[in-house]
């Protein structure tokens, strides 16, 4: 059943400018628009006799380079970002992200201006020494979200041609965003969680994508939009709710924003509906070579073929949770993947690692390749209309939970009764938990750019590991963390792709925050949440990768399994 909540279209910012504009006059705005649009109204307002420049208000600073900055005999680049309050310090450096890998061989350099004006001061030097100055205006507000938090956000800004600081310009992008949030706020959900089944958010957006001369990363307001409506409604729900903000037990249903592609209208729908179907999936791929996310079908007979006793759960949609224990002599692992349903690649690396472990004499392990089928489906179908955004509305699962904070002995446990099932079969005390992150930039423009609780994450600094133990295993995990990276080092070209990704990420952020092991990004810490002592997670920049790129990924997804299976028959005998 479907009940329609909120339905609206809304006037385009650059339709509007464009029939206010008079000849002869004279501005300056910044919008959320593609570049292709914004010097379409450009167009369109000189042959009125108006003199204007849209900029884009996403991303300023790297929109200039694009679209204005002449880097002709430039040999180094300075540029000093502004540390505002309200915002984290290298907020203004990560928006210019990635700089510094479209500006070919030339230096370009990064330094901190405090001086409160929210601008960019550009030097440009050529090789005679030079040098050019720009000033490149980053217009924000400051606000407080729906978390509750003050933030400084990007926006939309006009200035007429006497005017040089201007006002603010509320645009079309966010006007959409704050109807999503005030419809959602507003409504009546009750007091009983789950509140729906599938809560959609349809947004129409006139806005293409630019592709970046950089492996991956391209600007999408799209993409942008869909993150910001889906944690900015987590964080409605929790507020509701009085749970703190970045709870993942929050239970409210699945939050599907659909940001889709349109040729000029602007257009919201919310509306509720029941639990989606398994939409159409592709056809079976040979595993070791699989080019894209398996079907789930494939996944299924994947685990059928491996043999060894059956383990089952049930999702909230009925779709079944599946694992495999192989009995053997050997000291026990389990291996999972899937629990957040848009990181594909584990899914293929676990099964091709419980493919090559089965061929051993001894073998003990349980792999669930799965975790999440419900979080799966729904990332299928997202990938159907803009398949290279991160879609991270899939990640949980469709109670909108995080399946590893459902607490135990409370309740049906679905999902996650697959990994106390495991545990109960195996006996075992290393958890190999194969994840992934995003492939390219992951921001929310309008609550403040950087994804609250996730500022680590926003750019890809090559494949991280994760290591969670028990107090009193810290040397056995210190051990374990070092053959495992031992033995990763020996993948063709993985340190080489690591040390390219954290270059770029240490331009941008800074300092990382993480440790470097045998050449790989790490983060140890004690954790005793889990009854299993040891606990590997991966993290590789998967999400949105495919072809020649998803088989590295789950390549490495596979050798981190064996690696960590061979280290740990080692450490279970001291």
């Amino acid at each position: 059943m479907t009940t329609v909540l909120f339905e609206r279209t809304f006037e385009r910012t650059l339709d509007r400018l464009v029939a206010a504009a008079v000849p002869g006059q004279a501005f300056e705005a910044w919008t959320f628009d593609d570049r292709d649009s914004r010097a379409e109204a450009e167009r369109r307002l000189a042959s009125k006799g108006v003199q204007a420049r849209i900029r884009s208000a996403y991303k300023p600073l790297l929109h200039a380079f694009l679209e204005e900055i002449d880097l002709a005999g430039v040999t180094a680049i300075e540029i000093a970002y502004p540390v505002l309050p309200h915002t984290p310090e290298n907020r203004f450096r990560l928006e210019t992200y990635p700089l510094a890998a479209l500006v070919g061989d030339r230096e370009l350099r990064f330094c901190a201006r405090a001086d409160g004006n929210p601008d960019y001061a550009v030097t440009l030097t050529g090789s005679d020494g030079h040098a050019r100055h720009c000033r490149v205006r980053a217009p924000n507000r400051v606000h407080v979200d729906v978390a509750g938090a003050t933030n400084l956000s990007p926006t939309g800004w006009y200035a007429s041609g006497s005017d040089e600081i201007g006002e603010r310009l509320e645009t079309d992008y966010e006007a959409v965003f704050e109807a999503v949030i005030k419809a959602v706020s507003d409504h009546d959900w009750g007091t009983s969680e789950p509140f729906f089944d599938e809560l959609n958010i349809r947004v129409e957006l006139p806005s293409a994508e630019e592709d970046l001369a950089h492996p991956g990363e391209r600007v999408s307001l799209r993409e942008a939009l869909h993150e910001d409506l889906y944690f900015s409604l987590l964080e409605v729900f929790l507020r509701k709710t009085g749970r703190p903000i970045g709870d993942r037990g929050l239970r409210p249903g699945q939050i599907v924003p659909e940001v889709v592609a349109s040729d000029g209208r602007i257009a919201l729908r919310i509306e509720t509906r029941a639990l989606s179907g398994d939409p159409k999936e592709c056809a079976f791929q040979p595993l070791d070579a699989a080019r894209e996310p398996l079907a789930m079908a494939q996944i299924a007979a994947e685990l059928e073929e491996l043999g060894g006793q059956p383990l089952l759960a049930a999702s909230r949609a009925g779709r079944k949770v599946r694992a495999r224990h192989v009995a053997g002599s050997d000291a026990a692992v389990m291996i999972s993947a899937g629990q957040h349903a848009n990181e594909t690649t584990g899914v293929v690396g676990a099964l091709r690692a419980a493919r090559r472990l089965l061929a051993r004499a001894g073998a003990h392990f349980t792999v669930s390749p799965l975790e999440n089928p419900d979080g799966y489906a729904l990332h299928r179908r997202l990938r159907h209309d803009n398949p290279h955004h991160m879609h991270h509305a899939a990640r949980f699962t469709a109670f909108g939970d995080d399946l590893e904070y459902r607490p135990r002995g409370v309740g049906t446990l679905h999902e996650t009764e697959i990994r106390v099932g495991a545990e109960r079969v195996s006996g075992a005390r290393l958890h190999v938990n194969l994840h992934g992150y995003p492939a390219h930039e992951w921001t929310r423009p309008l609550s403040g750019y950087v994804p609250a609780g996730h500022g680590m994450w926003t750019v890809p600094k090559g494949f991280f590991l994760i290591m969670r133990h028990h107090d009193e295993w810290s040397e056995r995990a210190e051990n374990f963390i070092d053959q495992v990276t031992r033995k990763l080092a020996a993948i063709p070209g993985l340190l080489a792709f690591n040390a390219a990704q954290i270059d770029l990420y240490r331009i941008h952020a800074g300092e990382t925050g993480f440790r470097i092991i045998n050449g790989f990004p790490c983060m140890i810490s004690v954790d005793d949440r889990h009854d299993v002592p040891l606990t590997l997670i991966t993290e590789y920049p998967d999400e949105t990768i495919y072809g020649d790129a998803f088989i590295a990924a789950h390549t490495a997804q596979m050798a981190t399994v064996v690696a960590a299976y061979d280290a740990w028959q080692n450490i279970d005998k001291d």
